[in-house]
């Protein structure tokens, strides 16, 4: 079964964390982290929509300048998430340059940043190409102190966010298709329709929730031509419609070992079908891991097999380890199967 995302990681596991989310069939991609993203082609930062940053540490947030540059002139929005200071790191990022021309360009680009607090609150502020990236409060929405972590939520999919402790409060995110409409091909067949924009138009009624007796124009083409009817949502979603659950994917970088964030975690991204896990250190420098607020291989596997992750992809390895990558594969591996460690490894 086809899925709405395709994730895959910016660099490799020695270079600087990010995952680019792209959409099939769609101009459309998600970017989370934003550090050295000079792999990405132009084209690809031009379908980005929206950035989740996990922290401000310079792996994660240098890329900011390179997106800025590429967009510039070329698209109308972007919008940021980070953490806590975010919208004042964006601030002052926009006024390292000088800007006495940008207002020129044909296409104004928005830079919408929006601080995630500790508390739940959100506070929302835009840079304008208009304005030389002059800081336009937007809103700041107090937390709830509910259980609603969902950051960014459309029809089709939906981002939740949760912070773990890496010394400085980080985000790891899941990204979530919702249950997603399919064509039974089958079914289409022999209820006399082709394919056509109409299907498009029907799944958009139902994701929306349109009422089901509404009416939808439905138009085909088969050997004896052109053909237009109307029928019903409820009618043709019945008819022609599945319902499929969509896929998961957890992205997790820069955390200590602690039972709070693995609480966190399972919380959040429990059961996940992916998951992208920093995997740091080889467990034997376990405790050069725990000075520097990483994980190790052997501790990221745990992670994912306490959460029921049903596939797992390591990155953002030390560079000591350059000569024996597969080293850290074969330990995240073995504790998110429950195997043994190789000898020489703490349990």
């Amino acid at each position: 079964m086809r899925t709405l995302l395709e994730p895959r990681l910016v660099n490799d596991a020695f270079g600087d964390p990010g995952l680019f989310v792209d959409f099939l069939d769609e101009r459309r991609a998600l970017l989370f982290d934003l550090g050295d993203i000079t792999r990405l082609m132009p084209r690809e930062l031009m379908r980005l929509s929206h950035v989740f940053v996990t922290h401000a540490h310079m792996d994660h947030f240098s890329g900011f300048d390179h997106l800025l540059r590429v967009l510039l002139g070329r698209k109308s929005r972007i919008v940021l998430y980070g953490g806590p200071a975010f919208v004042a790191q964006v601030e002052h990022k926009l006024r390292a340059y000088t800007w006495n021309v940008v207002q020129r360009y044909a296409m104004e680009i928005v830079v919408e940043a929006i601080e995630l607090g500790l508390d739940g609150a959100r506070r929302h502020a835009c840079f304008s190409s208009r304005h030389g990236f002059a800081r336009e409060e937007a809103s700041t929405t107090a937390g709830t102190g509910g259980t609603d972590d969902t950051v960014h939520d459309e029809p089709s999919f939906r981002v939740r966010a949760c912070f773990v402790d890496h010394g400085t409060p980080c985000l790891a995110y899941v990204v979530e298709e919702k249950a997603r409409l399919v064509i039974n091909k089958d079914r289409l067949i022999e209820s006399g329709l082709t394919t056509g924009a109409w299907l498009r138009d029907l799944k958009h009624a139902v994701l929306s929730g349109a009422a089901l007796d509404a009416p939808i124009l439905v138009q085909w083409r088969d050997r004896q031509g052109d053909h237009a009817a109307t029928r019903q949502i409820g009618e043709l979603s019945r008819m022609i419609l599945d319902v499929v659950s969509g896929q998961r994917i957890g992205y997790v970088t820069d955390l200590r070992y602690t039972d709070e964030n693995v609480r966190a975690l399972s919380q959040l991204m429990g059961g996940v079908d992916q998951l992208f896990i920093e995997s740091v250190f080889l467990d034997s420098d376990r405790a050069h891991a725990q000075r520097k607020n990483h994980l190790t291989a052997e501790q990221a596997g745990r992670i994912a097999r306490s959460i029921g992750a049903r596939a797992v992809t390591p990155f953002h390895f030390s560079s000591r380890y350059q000569r024996r990558p597969a080293a850290l594969v074969a330990e995240v591996t073995a504790a998110w199967a429950g195997g043994e460690l190789t000898p020489g490894h703490p349990a």
